[in-house]
């Protein structure tokens, strides 16, 4: 399947996306990611080893898209964010003073 990526055309098939990762170690994926075979792989990742380019020339959504016309599930996922704590005015006026 024809897929652009960075407006460059790749000829990419799901087998040949299966053989470029294989042996290739996931980095920790904390957003945008792509499954293939057993494996989560940042979809930066991904778009480096299959077009052999710089991860700053194309996006994640682009791999994304190319990834999903080929079948493979694909997470478009935000960090998760510790909840923070809201204080009221008196309670940030204590802690200034240093109270508890």
């Amino acid at each position: 399947m024809r897929c652009v990526i960075a407006r460059f055309p790749f000829d990419l098939t799901r087998s040949g996306v299966l053989e470029s990762m294989e042996g290739i170690k996931p980095e920790q994926a904390t957003g945008q990611s792509v499954i293939i075979g057993r494996r989560t792989y940042p979809a930066k990742q991904v778009g480096q080893v299959i077009t052999r380019q710089d991860r700053r020339d194309f996006s994640a959504g682009e791999v994304l898209r190319a990834m999903a016309q080929l079948g493979f599930t694909c997470r478009d996922q935000a960090p998760v964010l510790a909840p923070t704590r809201v204080l009221t005015p008196l309670q940030q006026a204590s802690a200034m003073l240093g109270g508890s």
